[in-house]
């Protein structure tokens, strides 16, 4: 006994009926890659080492399980030690974005301007006296009608000469008043009064003295509406000095050039008060410099300096109690402590949490391993198989590892169905919901242990398991299964959702994610071809296509072997009713029949289905049409392969005969030797093999073998048809051409009932008219005899005794 067997965990026994060939086969070549051990070892390490650095690093921050609006479902949480209480993110973005509207822009004032300013006032009022002297010139000559064109160019030579920016309306009230001032000073001289004086010089005074005043406040060079704060910082890098002004203490250049019209509005006229303003905006300077640098360093030092913290929560306080909803608050204070411990993990720690890990890891895979080992051996060692499993697995497992890193992705959706439902059409739906249950634990685990997440993906892929059981279709992958599996977690979710009380944003958000889960079951599809063609595994996707009688292969077969044609109709037929009954695989025991006879096409004149009149055989010794026969099974085998068909089918092709006797050729050749006295070889007239090793495989030989014998019956019956199926079969069960096969006397006996009542339909009995009696001495020859009776009741009761026995057991007896 070994010691899995003392454990408990031996194989399971099967009581119903013994299989035919429970003796293992042989094993091959310790080089060979599906069975060697040390391959398959290294398949299950390197699987393990992907699960391993799927988990995300250890830290007490990744268990937190609660969200805001939850009932809080542990026990009354205290603080282990004393900790600061974390800002969360909005606290910590609003408080950054008040620093920055509330840090003053910084002003750099520059000494020099007033003398820079003062010197442009100047200079305008120098340039414009050689204009007014023109223009005064120009009058003065107009007068006396003396030279007045060309002083009139003089004039704007030098106006022009003089780039002042002045409008047309300034220049002749400057002009006027300079012309006035000239005139009456000319008749002052021939009188006692004091001659007038131009504007000139007292508005050259008046407007250094506003400048300098308004300077002394301050102008700014940036537009108040721009400044987003009440106050300045005005630094005077010469005297080292730093001051906060208010910014209605300051000017801009607008301001300033409205303060220069009020002072100018109490002095001048209005024909005085334009050409003044338009002065002063042209000599005005700001002295308060902008510089965003400085002010960018000062606000990027002031969000360095923000507290990510606001308070603390001292060691043994409460800090939340059972069935308390997890509020704003409390969930900040709940991410503190996560934080908290993350921070203060030892080393030590950091890896018993990670052994923690990596033991709950085994645990889980190692059920799968036993599940595969004990009950689907035939994945387990092999190792294309193995692979192909548990890459698949892999492929969630590191998906969901991406997800984790994150936060703002929720887990549902990863697309756990994914794998399940590969697994499930490539294998059994038994395998797919084992890989379900150990990816939703897997994918829980390595996402903080999210217990609503693995149930939700239990569910969905189950039922998403059921939709692709038995699939038929495409359009199950685009329509079905993405809706069923859609469906199933929004149940879960929104159950979940009303009994922790969650908002509506959180279940939307997970239904967006749900959704798109769903759209990636699309890509199973292409998938599944994909391990097809890698793996060398047949789907029933695949068997499907292949049962299309347009395909050109069948399509040849029609048209070249007509009868075959239809025998391998006939063929389907049964073996699909047959594996039906007795849950085999009815869809790859129809393909198979259809593909089972395509040899014949060599030579279709050559099987009696395709002939009409001639007999090709009668031309030939009974051992050469052996040959012929014979090479019907290497024909088809060639064939499939050049059409490229799957291994799975070609091995119906090679055991539909066994290494069964070609009984008509080999009795002829005994009747040819009694006359030559010729040596005959029984092995000459038999099949190359090998022999059927499945179930399905041996269907197929028993209905190919029924279904041909049915057809040489003459007036088939009730009757007839039984006792030609239990011959057939019986002498497949002496010859041990079943003897490989998981078939048991059980199976065989629902299979026989099956082919009877198929043929009985097929050669049913037709209404008798009167000119179709036949002599009644001729129906008693055909009814059965009591002898015949009691043979069949006796062998029945033999079979029924034999229902638990094994055929191989039987044959090797």
């Amino acid at each position: 006994m070994s010691f899995l067997e003392k454990l408990g965990l031996g194989p399971k026994k099967h009581s119903s009926a013994p299989v035919i060939g429970e003796k293992k086969k042989k094993q091959e070549a310790a080089s060979s890659f599906q069975n060697n051990m040390y391959i398959r070892v290294l398949i299950i390490l390197g699987f393990l080492v992907v699960l391993f650095l799927s988990i995300p690093q250890p830290s007490f921050e990744d268990k937190v399980g609660y969200s805001i609006g939850e009932p809080w479902k542990a026990e009354d949480l205290t603080a282990p030690f004393t900790f600061a209480i974390q800002k969360s993110d909005e606290e910590i973005e609003q408080e950054k974005e008040t620093i920055r509207q509330s840090t003053p822009p910084i002003f750099h004032r520059e000494q020099n301007t007033l003398i820079a300013t003062e010197s442009k006032l100047d200079s305008l009022f120098d340039r414009m006296q050689p204009v007014l002297e023109a223009y005064h010139q120009w009058q003065q000559g107009a007068q006396s009608q003396s030279a007045g064109t060309k002083d009139s160019l003089n004039f704007i030579r030098k106006k022009n000469n003089a780039n002042i920016n002045l409008s047309d309306s300034a220049w002749n009230a400057l002009l006027r008043n300079y012309r006035l001032t000239e005139v009456r000073g000319q008749r002052a001289n021939t009188k006692t009064a004091p001659p007038a004086q131009f504007i000139g010089p007292h508005l050259r005074n008046n407007l250094g003295n506003i400048i300098n005043d308004i300077l002394q406040d301050g102008v700014i060079n940036r537009p108040k509406d721009d400044l987003e704060n009440s106050e300045i910082t005005v630094r005077d890098l010469q005297k080292r000095t730093e001051q906060t002004f208010n910014t209605a203490n300051v000017r801009d250049i607008p301001q300033a050039s409205q303060y220069a019209r009020y002072r100018l509005s109490q002095l001048y006229h209005e024909d005085i008060l334009d050409p003044a303003i338009e002065i002063f905006n042209q000599v005005i300077t700001p002295n308060l410099i902008y510089s965003a640098d400085k002010t960018q360093a000062q606000i990027d030092e002031a969000l360095a300096n923000v507290s990510t913290t606001k308070g603390a929560v001292a060691q043994g306080q409460v800090i939340i109690r059972k069935g308390d909803l997890v509020t704003q608050e409390k969930y900040n204070i709940l991410q503190s402590l996560a934080e908290a411990r993350s921070q203060n993990i030892s080393t030590t720690e950091q890896w018993l949490q990670y052994g923690g890990d990596v033991l709950s890891i085994l645990a889980i895979v190692i059920i799968f391993f036993f599940y595969l080992y004990l009950y689907r051996r035939h994945i387990f060692m092999n190792n294309s198989m193995l692979l192909l499993v548990l890459l698949t697995m892999s492929m969630i497992c590191v998906a969901s590892s991406l997800v984790y890193q994150f936060n703002d992705i929720s887990l549902y959706i990863i697309p756990v169905a994914v794998a399940p439902i590969i697994l499930t059409i490539i294998f059994d739906s038994r395998v797919g919901i084992l890989s379900t249950v150990t990816l939703a634990l897997l994918v829980g685990l390595i996402n903080s242990n999210n217990f609503e997440f693995v149930t939700a993906t239990i569910v969905a892929c189950c039922l998403g398991l059921f939709s692709v059981r038995d699939i038929k279709k495409r359009s199950q992958f685009f329509f079905t299964t993405p809706g069923i599996v859609f469906l199933s977690y929004a149940i879960v979710i929104i159950g979940f959702s009303m009994t922790a009380l969650q908002g509506w944003n959180n279940l939307l958000n997970d239904l967006m994610f749900v959704a798109i889960n769903a759209i990636f079951i699309l890509f199973t599809y292409p998938l599944i071809l994909l391990f097809e063609k890698t793996f060398k595994v047949t789907t029933d996707l695949t068997l499907i296509e292949l049962s299309d009688t347009n395909l050109p292969l069948l399509k040849e077969l029609m048209n070249k072997a007509p009868g075959t044609f239809h025998h391998s109709l006939q063929v389907a037929n049964l073996a699909e009713a047959a594996a039906g009954a007795i849950r085999a695989n009815g869809l790859l025991c129809r393909v198979a029949a259809l593909y089972h006879d395509i040899g014949k096409m060599e030579n279709p004149a050559y099987f009696a289905e395709n002939q009409v009149a001639v007999n090709e055989h009668d031309k030939l010794k009974p051992r050469m049409s052996a040959l012929v026969i014979k090479a019907h099974v290497s024909n088809g085998v060639k064939m499939a392969r050049e059409h490229k068909l799957p291994e799975l089918l070609i091995d119906f092709i090679k055991t539909h005969h066994g290494t069964s006797v070609i009984r008509f050729f080999y009795e002829k050749a005994k009747e040819q030797n009694d006359e030559e006295k010729d040596e005959i070889q029984k092995e000459d007239f038999k099949y190359d093999g090998p022999l059927p090793e499945t179930k399905e495989t041996g269907i197929l030989m028993l209905a190919d073998g029924v279904e041909a014998a049915s057809r040489a019956m003459k007036e088939p019956n009730y009757q007839k048809l039984e006792s030609l199926i239990d011959k057939m079969v019986d002498e497949r069960v002496n010859e041990g051409q079943l003897s490989k096969t998981p078939l048991t006397f059980q199976d065989l006996s629902v299979i026989k009932e099956t082919f009877l009542n198929i043929l009985v339909g097929i050669y049913h009995s037709r209404v008798e008219y009167p000119d179709d009696e036949q002599p009644k001495d001729k129906k008693e020859k055909e009814a059965s005899t009591p002898s015949d009776s009691l043979d069949k009741e006796f062998k029945k009761k033999d079979w029924e005794g034999r229902s638990q026995q094994s055929v191989s057991d039987y044959y090797n007896s």
